[in-house]
């Protein structure tokens, strides 16, 4: 391996590349017509919105889809739509990301934080203590980057307890457990197209259920007025009947100009998701080779589309740890850190949501102190793979032996 210290990365890993043609096409010429809101009386301009919607329920082999302007009030609205009211315990595993948790508190439950495993899924067994001790009715459970729990024994507990599944699939947009879809195995599956996700317009979301009643809620919630008829991906207006009135309009709708911009890159997801776990499967056998650094196991049912990797790292303590993400970061080798005693950037801790009940979580902090995270660009080289794993170790090596 490279012993080179003026090594560095020529590559920005938040680069999140450019648009499709089509897409930057299709948005200039909607543009142009002004029709950006998704609903209106005026008529001969595509229904983006309603198609995105039919198109990515067809995708995922869902009856319905309902766009958002996030994918925070994707799952803003998955909640309201399971029936949680204020005071209500949502169970929720505690490697998260911060708008998870408040999601929950925006639908007015408080947040029962699970603990997590070393391959940074929710565990099983303090996931089944706490749904018989807290009395919560629905689970929010998040594939945190990417990382799909076992989702027969998941299902299994829901229904064991009593609990309603609902599925943030921020980081899984076109991954599988055992050939089944994330967002398919609860009452709804919840998806992000924030500008680092899988599809990208800067902000939006999307919800899929099968449910008609639960699908009819989630259109009104989102602020359809009474033009729910323009949606292609809904049910029939005898459900409309049953809830229109009783729902009140958040105005969390998704625009026509979000939605044009999503349709020609969700065409590509497939082969997004191939470059991606190609650029990942470079990276993990590189980073397995480094004394120091381990990759936790995928799962033989999870077919993942990893657009990150995670990797731990031993034989730091807390202020050579910092030492090491900082000359990586120097180095052009961006990584995030989830012991960092503060929240920084995107990155915090359950320990930083001060707004939760104060919640003691030993064996996530103890996984969470040493875990490492580090975004994957589609543009990837096996040369720029080589050249982190080489920072990597030089970095990792020279902290060790202080």
């Amino acid at each position: 391996m490279n012993d080179d210290s003026t090594l560095k990365l020529d590559l920005d890993l938040s680069d999140p590349g450019p648009l499709p043609e089509e897409a930057i096409e299709g948005a200039a010429a909607l543009m142009r017509t002004g029709r950006l809101h998704r609903y209106g009386e005026y008529s001969g301009s595509e229904p983006h919105a309603a198609l995105l919607e039919q198109e990515f329920a067809a995708s995922v082999g869902s009856r319905y889809a309902v766009g958002f302007n996030s994918g925070g009030c994707a799952i803003f609205i998955g909640l309201k739509i399971a029936g949680v009211q204020h005071g209500d315990k949502v169970l929720v595993n505690a490697f998260n990301l911060a708008p998870v948790p408040g999601a929950i508190n925006h639908a007015g439950g408080e947040a029962v934080l699970v603990e997590i495993n070393d391959d940074y899924c929710i565990d099983l067994d303090d996931l089944e203590r706490k749904a018989v001790a807290s009395g919560a009715k629905v689970l929010l459970l998040t594939h945190m980057r990417g990382h799909i729990a076992d989702m027969d024994a998941i299902v299994n507990l829901c229904e064991k307890h009593g609990l309603k599944l609902v599925e943030d699939c921020a980081h899984t947009m076109g991954a599988k457990w055992g050939g089944t879809f994330t967002g398919r195995f609860g009452i709804a599956g919840c998806f992000s197209t924030q500008t680092f996700k899988h599809i990208n317009s800067g902000e939006g979301g999307l919800l899929v259920t099968d449910d008609e009643e639960l699908a009819a809620q989630a259109i009104l919630y989102s602020g359809s007025y009474m033009l729910y008829d323009q949606h292609e991906s809904k049910p029939s207006q005898a459900v409309f009947d049953k809830f229109k009135g009783r729902v009140p309009n958040y105005s969390l709708r998704m625009s026509n100009l979000v939605a044009c911009i999503l349709r020609p890159q969700l065409r590509e997801i497939t082969q997004r998701g191939e470059l991606w776990n190609r650029n990942y499967d470079w990276l993990a056998q590189r980073l397995e080779k480094i004394d120091g650094v381990s990759v936790p196991q995928r799962g033989a049912q999870e077919f993942y589309v990893a657009s990150s990797i995670q990797f731990d790292l031993d034989g730091l303590d807390e202020a050579q740890t910092e030492q090491f993400i900082d000359a990586c970061c120097e180095r052009g080798v961006a990584i995030k850190w989830f012991g960092r005693a503060a929240a920084m950037g995107y990155t915090s801790l359950y320990q930083h949501w001060e707004y939760l009940s104060p919640q003691d979580l030993p064996q996530t902090r103890n996984i969470l102190r040493n875990t490492c995270d580090m975004r994957i660009p589609l543009n990837l080289s096996e040369a720029n793979c080589g050249t982190i794993a080489a920072i990597i170790s030089q970095e990792l090596r020279r902290y060790r032996h202080q």
